[in-house]
């Protein structure tokens, strides 16, 4: 599947956009110890936040909920859509 980032690509991808983990983290409101897991591999970002932290990271193709909380009828889920990668 075109797209998907292995770990090794998406630190990568963190360094062409010069920012550190933390940074990415604090910008996506995760947390930065699970994000670090997601990059190395303990986490396989199944469920949750580290779901969350792989979709972010382009690593997996998934939908974000908008919320923790149910979605209202007006609201659904959020969907990531990564920026097509030239070299896939």
């Amino acid at each position: 599947m075109p797209g998907i980032r292995t770990a090794a690509q998406a630190k990568a991808w963190l360094e062409e956009q010069g920012k550190s983990v933390q940074e990415f983290a604090r910008e996506n409101s995760v947390d930065p110890a699970t994000t670090y897991q997601v990059l190395s591999g303990r986490k396989k970002g199944r469920r949750g936040e580290s779901h969350k932290v792989a979709v972010l990271l382009g690593m997996k193709v998934g939908v974000i909920p908008a919320s923790a909380n149910p979605p209202t009828s007006s609201e659904g889920p959020t969907q990531v859509v990564l920026p097509s990668d030239p070299e896939a």
